[in-house]
């Protein structure tokens, strides 16, 4: 399981405002959880964030 800790501030927050997607992402394997995670390491605005999470499923 991915530990809280590795999880940037702005994705954990899109993903609580998003609980359809929250509930996805968790039910992915952990690879697919830090391929997902390396991606939101990217994103540069909260904009950003929002629209990554809002498109990941």
């Amino acid at each position: 399981m991915i530990d809280n800790q590795e999880l940037p501030i702005g994705f954990t927050m899109a993903l609580a405002e998003h609980s359809d997607v929250l509930i996805q992402f968790a039910g992915l394997s952990e690879e697919e959880q830090r391929r997902i995670i390396e991606g939101a390491r990217q994103m540069k605005s909260r904009e950003e964030m929002r629209s990554y999470v809002e498109h990941l499923f």
